[in-house]
C-alpha cells in the first residue's frame, strides 16, 4: 500500500530529512512486519522515484533526502514537499564483485577476517567496489580492501576492523 503525504524538509548535522506522519509509520511498520531496525522504502518525491532506508535516529523515525532523491536537498531546508511511501520489497542484495570473491579466495587470513565483519561493513566494503568504473581502480582497491583486512592501512574510511 503506497501511502501520500506532505512534510517539510528538517535537517540534522548535514542531512536533510523528513518525519513521517504516525498513521503512515505505523502502516510501514505493518507493511515491514517490524518497528526496529532498518526499513527498505521506496516510492516518489514531488514525481520522482526514489529508493532509500527509512531509520531511526535520536529517538525519531527519518525519510534522509539525499540528492539523488532531490536535487540540492541540503539548501531546501524548510521547503515542503510530496511524498508516497511504501515497504521496498525488491532484493537489494548487492553481490560481491567476482575479482573481490577470487582475493578473497587466495587469502585465507583475509577472508577469515572478512567473515568476521559486520554485516553493514561487509555491505560497505562490497558497495564501495561495485561503484568502481575502471579495471585498474577494481583491482588497486581490491588490494587495498586485502591489506585493509590483514591490518595494513585504512579502507572505505576505516582503520583495520
Amino acid at each position: 500500500m503506497m501511502f501520500k503525504f506532505k512534510a517539510e524538509i528538517a535537517i540534522i548535522g548535514i542531512n536533510p530529512y523528513v518525519l513521517l506522519p504516525e498513521d503512515v509509520l505505523t502502516g510501514i511498520f505493518e507493511q515491514a512486519g517490524k518497528n526496529k531496525g532498518t526499513i527498505p522504502v521506496c516510492g516518489m518525491i514531488n514525481e520522482i522515484p526514489y529508493k532509500q532506508t527509512l531509520l531511526k535516529y535520536s529517538g525519531l523515525w527519518r525519510l534522509y533526502i539525499n540528492t539523488h532523491m532531490l536535487k540540492n536537498s541540503p539548501k531546501r531546508i524548510g521547503e515542503v514537499i510530496r511524498i508516497s511511501i511504501e515497504l521496498d520489497q525488491s532484493d537489494r542484495t548487492i553481490k560481491p564483485h567476482p575479482k573481490l570473491i577470487e582475493a578473497l579466495n587466495q587469502n585465507q587470513e583475509a577472508k577469515v577476517v572478512y567473515e568476521r565483519l559486520s554485516p553493514s561493513l561487509k555491505k560497505e566494503i562490497v558497495r564501495y567496489i561495485d561503484n568502481l568504473k575502471t579495471v585498474q581502480s577494481i583491482d588497486s582497491n581490491i588490494a587495498r580492501a586485502i591489506d585493509f583486512l590483514l591490518g595494513k592501512g585504512r579502507f572505505v574510511g576505516r582503520n583495520h576492523p
